[in-house]
């Protein structure tokens, strides 16, 4: 997903139907305040989406963009493995 910060990029390993461990390959980092956002939100936003087992979790505060993007990252790898 391209943002106006920088390109985020997640992938999702899948085991028996659940999300085991999601990756992100790309996060914003257009500038140090991105990449500072970024580095902030990728593990909450991971640990909501294992917890949730979906892409359906709460944006976090301050880092709309990371986590819109984040998310929708997730969704287009969870319909690519047909979740």
């Amino acid at each position: 997903m391209q943002t106006r910060f920088g390109t985020v990029q997640v992938q999702i390993t899948v085991n028996a139907g659940a999300i085991t461990d999601v990756t992100a390959l790309q996060l914003t980092d257009d500038d140090r305040k991105s990449v500072q956002i970024s580095n902030r939100a990728a593990p909450l936003l991971r640990a909501a989406v294992l917890k949730a087992q979906s892409a359906q979790v709460q944006t976090i505060s301050g880092a709309t963009v990371t986590s819109d993007a984040y998310l929708s990252s997730l969704q287009g790898a969870l319909d690519a493995a047909n979740l």
